[in-house]
């Protein structure tokens, strides 16, 4: 055992309250107070949630490879066997032995030396584990058969290794016991194993491989049925390391526990302390991938969290961060133990202040004192530069006395810059304001804290910049973090932060890959050479009329904006707004830029943020509305002209169980809470107020005629491209095509529904006979021309309204 990895930190605390001790953990339990480690070992035999997710994977890939057996050996398998086959044939003798492992041998081997050292658990589970795996493995072999092999090695191959498995399962039963070392160790030799049975020409390598996931899934499931060391923590074992590291406990309680949170315990001492033990079984500080792209699409200078290696890692992190925080004039829990324990999880003791979380208070009890006393505790931990990176409400502990204190430090950085510090700001005025009201955390933030650091912290008020966590603290206010942005920005007299671009060089880099796979494959359909020459025979007047439309189908789409707003919206600077829109909204996925550059827009005229996204979120909703009634009316007037002759619409009891099947989890979805919080109550509000526009005819007629114009025009972009490469056809049958394809193929979250709306559009213009060759050429041309060419006078435009703070 531990406390903070060296005698140093000792003096660097000395006299602050009492010493810190610093225990050996060589010394063996007979030497000192505590319980064995053999029972320490038997206290922390459990089971955890994972345990059954891992089996559930282990399958579904058994499952699969039992698939990929069923059909012939590819070249790649045969090429792995005989590359594997040339090793040299003096090394035999070393992989025979090898396979030995993988047989009753290794078997009877593993027990016995299990029982030699008095593992008697070990010893049983491994034998029958290794008995059970044999078994299973003979009984696929009777199902399954030999896999058939003619050339260029004939030969039967049984399916899957049993030498594979029986060393695998083995392992995985073992290794809990043994240690890390131990486990990637076995995993090593289950490698060699597996080359072996394939190099002495007993197996195939999918072969190997199906014998590794029979293993690995056994060695699982009997961690499931009987529990493996490590996976929880005893009373007798915390209690065993506080007296082992000289602080005489005298009761211990279990405290309620959260799922996937650490488990924590209260501690009498007998010098009449109470300390609080935080159990941490599992890394906690970690950034998911999620976070990273939302990070990424809502700031310039992002940084990536350090990186702990081991849940003892992370309890040494907190510890060193807390005392840093302590010497800076911070109030914290003192720290007392930091330990790594044999066979359990990592420990950290601090002394318990008596008191209440924030939430548990009211409002009323929350007085302006105690809110600036939590700003100059914050101020000191900025003046430290550490980021605590947690800042939730519950996080924030008020004592008998009404002062603040700080808790759990796990997600913090030390050496933090402004930016981290900025960002930690910004989390605490969204805890604060999720508890007092948004004036209050405002007002109380602006009397104790620098504007600077307020102008900071605003530009982190993004939803996309916090984590999780924080955003949690407002769902139960919908507009709160807007409220906020508006509220700070209002009393620092700043404009509320402009727009900044969501696309990256990683994301134009995707975009110019996902374009290079369409408009290099669509043309397969026909052929590359067909398409080129007719690119080179188009009536050229076509396609500069294609162009015209793609801009005229932005300037309708801001006629479109103006109907959806309640006050009136400049036309030009509108429109201006959405020639930048068709940079960052076709840039992104989902069109996440359309709706931010339009919000951000509207913020600056003065709507707040909660009319903002009405005014964004009733334009598509309008835009949906028109492409539905135009779609299925042009879709039936084409269909009874006989316009769609090439139609095939499969039928039967196979489409109508899979229709039926979707309607039923649909109909569970919009029934279910939350269906209805997030699915049924925004379309009810959406179409109210629609409803509500068509009582206002000037507003209806720039709403729906600037969505109907919009998709109007944009179909004849594509009409237009065709009419360059092939003359006979109907107009209007191509633009219901346009607007049903581009509607279902935006639905796919890709950049400008990449990929997705040109395979709409083909299979449209292939219902109505439009050659394959004319079609692929008229779709990429089309989508060229009238969609991606503005995105270029559009990079333009946004930076200009960046620069005259327009957006």
């Amino acid at each position: 055992m531990l406390f903070l990895g060296s005698p140093r930190w000792a003096a660097w605390v000395s006299g602050r309250g009492s010493p810190i001790r610093a225990v050996d953990s060589t010394r063996s339990s007979s030497e000192e107070i505590g319980i064995s480690p053999r029972s320490r070992l038997r206290l922390s035999i459990g089971r955890r949630p994972r345990d059954f997710a891992q089996l559930g994977l282990v399958g579904g890939l058994l499952v699969l490879s039992v698939l990929l057996v069923l059909v012939p050996a590819n070249p790649v398998e045969i090429a792995i066997y005989l590359q594997l086959d040339r090793i040299p044939a003096i090394s035999d003798p070393l992989w025979v032995a090898l396979t030995w492992l993988g047989s009753w041998v290794g078997i009877a081997g593993v027990t016995a030396v299990a029982l030699y050292f008095g593992w008697i658990r070990v010893a049983l589970l491994c034998a029958v584990s290794g008995a059970l795996t044999w078994g299973l493995a003979q009984l696929m072999h009777h199902l399954l058969g030999a896999r058939s092999v003619f050339a260029p090695m004939p030969g039967l191959f049984p399916f899957p290794a049993e030498e594979v498995a029986i060393t695998a399962v083995l392992v995985v039963v073992a290794a809990p016991y043994l240690g890390g070392l131990a486990r990637y160790a076995g995993w090593g030799l289950t490698v060699l194993v597996g080359v072996a049975v394939v190099h002495l020409g007993g197996h195939l390598p999918l072969d190997a491989v199906g014998g590794a996931l029979l293993g690995w899934g056994v060695g699982t499931l009997s961690h499931v049925v009987w529990g493996a060391p490590g996976r929880k923590i005893s009373d007798q074992v915390i209690y065993g390391e506080l007296e082992l590291a000289g602080l005489k406990p005298t009761s211990i309680v279990a405290l309620r526990q959260r799922l996937l949170e650490p488990r924590e315990f209260a501690v009498r001492t007998e010098d009449e302390r109470t300390l609080r033990v935080k159990v941490v079984r599992r890394l906690s500080r970690r950034a998911g991938p999620w976070y990273k792209i939302k990070r990424l699409l809502a700031l310039l200078d992002v940084q990536d969290e350090p990186r702990l290696s081991t849940p003892h890692h992370e309890v040494e992190h907190e510890a060193y961060v807390t005392l840093l925080a302590e010497r800076a004039g911070v109030r914290t829990p003192e720290v007392v133990l930091a330990c790594d324990v044999k066979h359990a999880p990592a420990l950290l003791v601090v002394c318990q202040v008596a008191g209440r979380r924030l939430p548990e208070m009211r409002p009323d009890e929350i007085d302006d004192e105690l809110l600036a006393a939590i700003w100059g505790q914050l101020a000191a931990l900025a003046g430290a530069r550490i980021a605590h990176h947690d800042l939730r409400a519950k996080n924030i502990l008020v004592d008998t006395e009404n002062r603040p204190w700080l808790l759990s430090f796990t997600f913090s950085h030390a050496g933090a810059d402004a930016a981290r510090c900025a960002q930690d700001l910004a989390e605490a005025l969204v805890s604060l304001a999720s508890v007092v009201g948004t004036d209050r955390a405002v007002s109380t933030a602006m009397r104790a804290l620098p504007s600077e650091q307020l102008a900071a912290a605003l530009r982190n008020l993004n939803p996309l910049a916090l984590p999780r966590r924080i955003q949690a603290q407002a769902e139960r206010r919908r507009y709160l973090m807007a409220e906020l942005r508006e509220t700070l920005a209002d009393g620092l007299g700043r404009p509320i932060p402009g727009f900044r671009s969501p696309v990256r060089p990683i994301t134009v880099v995707g975009l110019l890959l996902i374009g290079a796979a369409v408009y290099l494959l669509l043309p397969e359909l026909s052929s590359m050479g067909d398409v080129l020459a007719a690119v080179r025979q188009a009536n050229w007047g076509w396609l500069v009329v294609a162009v015209l439309t793609g801009f005229a189908a932005i300037l309708l789409s801001s006629i479109s904006v103006q109907g959806s707003s309640r006050i009136p919206l400049p036309f030009w600077r509108t429109f201006a707004v959405q020639m930048a829109a068709a940079f960052t909204g076709r840039t992104t996925p989902g069109g996440a830029g359309f709706f931010g550059i339009n919000v951000v827009y509207m913020e600056r005229l003065g709507l707040r943020r909660p009319l903002a996204v009405g005014v964004t979120l009733l334009n598509q909703a309008g835009t949906g509305a028109v492409a539905f009634v135009v779609a299925v009316v042009g879709a039936f007037g084409a269909g009874m002209a006989g316009t769609f002759g090439h139609l095939s619409i499969p039928t039967g009891w196979p489409v109508l169980a899979a229709v039926a099947a979707v309607l039923a989890v649909a109909g569970v979805v919009v029934g279910s809470p939350f269906g209805r919080r997030k699915v049924v109550r925004p379309a009810l509000e959406v179409s109210r107020e629609l409803l509500d526009t068509l009582r206002h005819p000037v507003r209806a007629v720039q709403l729906f005629g600037g969505a109907f114009g919009y998709l109007v025009v944009s179909g004849l972009g594509l009409a237009a491209t065709l009419a360059a490469f092939h003359p006979d056809f109907s107009w209007t049958a191509v633009t219901v095509v346009f607007i049903v394809g581009s509607t279902l193929g935006h639905l796919v979250p890709s950049p400008g529904g990449l990929g997705a709306v040109e395979a709409a559009l083909l299979a449209g213009l292939g219902a109505m006979g439009v050659p394959a060759t004319a079609a692929v050429t008229a779709v990429l041309v089309s989508r060229l021309l009238t969609y991606w060419l503005p995105v270029l006078p559009g990079i333009a435009v946004f930076r200009y309204l960046q620069h005259h703070d327009v957006i």
